[in-house]
C-alpha cells in the first residue's frame, strides 16, 4: 500500500507555493495525498518563522500533530519551511517527535526525506537557501481552480532592521522570465484565470539576472498567456517602484489596478531606524504619482506599530498619515523582537500591551477610512471573479480586481447565475466597511 501523505501549510503565500510543489512531487512519486492529517501515514508541516506568533503557532501545530502517532497510523512527522531553516538544531534536539526536517532551499528533495524518515534515519536537509526552481516541477494547487500564486523570486537583499527573512530565505534571486511564463502557461491550461505574482521584494525582480528592473517586462509577458484574465502584483518594495512599472500597470488592461506596497511606517525617524528606503516625502510623492497615473488604483499597505523608540507623537502622526492617505487596504502588525536582527538590539523596546493597544487604535482609524473608500464604488459597474455560492443567502460571492484573495473584501452578487471562476459584470448597490453588494448585469 502506498503511503498516505498530508501537507499542512502555515504562513505566507510563498510557503503555500512550496507546499504545492511538495504535494506535486509526492503525488508524482506515487504516494496518496490526503487532506486530513489524521488519515495520513506521513505528515509534512510547512512552518513559518517570521515573527513570534508565527513561531508559536508552528511549534503548537507540530506538537498537536505528533499526538497522531498514538493512533499507530502516523509513521513520520516531517517539518519544513522557515522555522527549520532557522532553528534546525533546536528542533531536532528539543522535539524528538520530529522524524525529519527540510529547509527553505531543499524542499524539492521531499521524497528522499520521506524515504529516510520512514527508514528511521531522522534526515536533516537544511543547507544554504540558494535553490531557485527553473525546471518545471510538478505542482498540485491548493487554491481554488481559477486562481494561483506564482513565485517570481526568492530571498531578499534589503536590510530592514526588523526582518529575519534574509536569514531564513537567503539572498535575493530571481527566476527567469521563461520559467515564470512556462509555469503560468501550465496553470492557465488547468483553468487558472488570475495569477498573483509574489516575492519578498517583487519590484527588484530581474536585477540579479538581467540588466536593470525587469518587472514591467515580466508583467506584460505573463498577461499575454492565453486564458489569463487578471495579473496581480504583491509585495512591491517602494524603493524600486519605477515610472516604467507605473506606466505598465496603467496601460495593460489585464494587470489588476491593485498595488500591494508594504510601507511599514510614516515617520522619518522610525523609517531610518527600520532602514527603509526614502522618507515620508518620498512615500507621498510615489503614492501621488501612482494615483495620478492610475486613477482607479487600489493601494494596499502594511504598517508596523510599536517599533523600538516609537513615541506617542510618532504613533499619533502615523494615525494622521493613514487618515490622510486613505489607503484602500491596510494590514497592521505589532513589532516582534526577532533575535539576530539589528532592531532586536535597539534601546527603548515597547511593552506588548502598548503595541497591542496601538494596533487596535490604528485598525479603528482604517475601519473608518475603509467605509469611506467603499462608498465610492456604489453606482459603478465592476468585473467580479465568482468564487463561491452562499446557499443561505442565495447569492454568489466574488472579488473585483481591487481585492486580493483571502486578505481583502468580497462582492456579494444578487440576481446571478454563474459557474465558479466566471467573471461577471456587477453593478454595485451597497457598500460596507470592507465588502460590497451588487446586481449582476445580464
Amino acid at each position: 500500500m502506498p503511503e498516505k501523505v498530508s501537507v499542512v501549510t502555515l504562513g505566507c503565500e510563498k510557503n503555500l507555493v512550496d507546499s504545492e510543489i511538495m504535494s506535486g512531487l509526492v503525488h508524482q512519486r506515487g504516494y496518496t495525498l490526503v487532506e486530513k492529517p489524521e488519515d495520513a501515514t506521513v505528515v509534512i508541516v510547512n512552518t513559518c518563522g517570521f515573527i513570534d506568533a508565527a513561531k508559536e503557532e508552528s511549534v503548537n501545530t507540530i506538537l498537536n500533530l505528533a499526538e497522531l502517532k498514538d493512533t499507530a497510523r502516523l509513521k513520520a512527522l516531517i517539518v519544513s519551511g522557515c522555522l527549520t531553516q532557522r532553528y534546525k538544531k533546536e528542533l531536532m534536539d528539543e522535539m524528538p517527535e520530529i522524524d525529519g526536517i527540510v529547509g527553505t532551499g531543499d524542499f524539492h528533495k521531499i521524497n528522499e526525506i520521506i524515504d529516510e524518515a520512514l527508514n528511521g534515519r531522522k534526515p536533516v536537509y537544511v543547507g544554504n537557501p540558494v535553490f531557485t526552481y527553473e525546471e518545471k516541477l510538478p505542482r498540485l494547487l491548493s487554491t481554488p481552480r481559477h486562481t494561483a500564486y506564482v513565485k517570481i523570486a526568492e530571498g531578499c537583499d534589503n536590510a530592514c532592521t526588523f526582518c529575519s527573512i534574509p536569514i531564513m530565505r537567503g539572498k535575493f534571486r530571481s527566476r527567469s522570465v521563461e520559467s515564470i511564463v512556462a509555469e503560468t502557461e501550465s496553470l492557465a491550461a488547468q483553468g487558472v484565470k488570475e495569477i498573483s505574482l509574489i516575492a519578498q521584494d517583487s519590484t527588484n525582480y530581474g536585477t540579479d539576472l538581467y540588466e536593470g528592473f525587469k518587472l514591467p517586462e515580466l508583467l506584460n509577458r505573463v498577461s499575454q498567456v492565453d486564458g489569463i484574465e487578471w495579473v496581480r502584483l504583491h509585495y512591491a518594495y517602494p524603493g524600486f517602484f519605477t515610472d516604467d512599472l507605473i506606466e505598465t500597470i496603467a496601460s495593460n488592461p489585464k494587470i489588476c489596478k491593485y498595488i500591494d506596497m508594504p510601507l511599514q511606517h510614516s515617520e522619518d525617524a522610525i523609517l531610518k531606524r527600520m532602514r527603509r528606503p526614502g522618507r515620508q516625502r518620498d512615500i507621498r510623492e510615489l503614492i501621488g504619482k501612482i494615483r495620478a497615473s492610475i486613477p482607479d488604483v487600489a493601494v494596499r499597505t502594511s504598517m508596523i506599530v510599536g517599533f523600538p523608540g516609537e513615541t506617542e507623537e510618532d504613533f499619533a502622526k502615523l494615525c494622521d498619515f493613514v487618515r490622510e492617505m486613505k489607503f484602500d487596504r491596510l494590514g497592521v502588525f505589532t513589532y516582534s523582537q526577532e533575535e539576530d536582527t539589528p532592531a532586536s538590539r535597539l534601546p527603548d523596546q515597547l511593552a506588548d500591551e502598548v503595541k497591542q493597544a496601538r494596533a487596535a487604535m490604528l485598525m479603528e482609524v482604517q475601519r473608518q477610512v475603509s467605509q469611506e473608500n467603499a462608498a465610492k464604488y456604489v453606482g459603478r459597474t465592476l468585473d467580479v471573479l465568482v468564487e463561491r455560492y452562499d446557499g443561505r443567502s442565495d447569492v454568489f460571492v466574488g472579488r473585483s480586481q481591487f481585492d486580493a484573495p483571502e486578505v481583502d473584501g468580497e462582492v456579494y452578487i444578487t440576481g446571478c447565475r454563474a459557474e465558479i471562476g466566471d467573471i461577471r459584470r456587477v453593478r454595485i448597490t451597497h457598500a460596507y466597511e470592507y465588502d460590497l453588494t451588487g446586481e449582476a448585469i445580464a
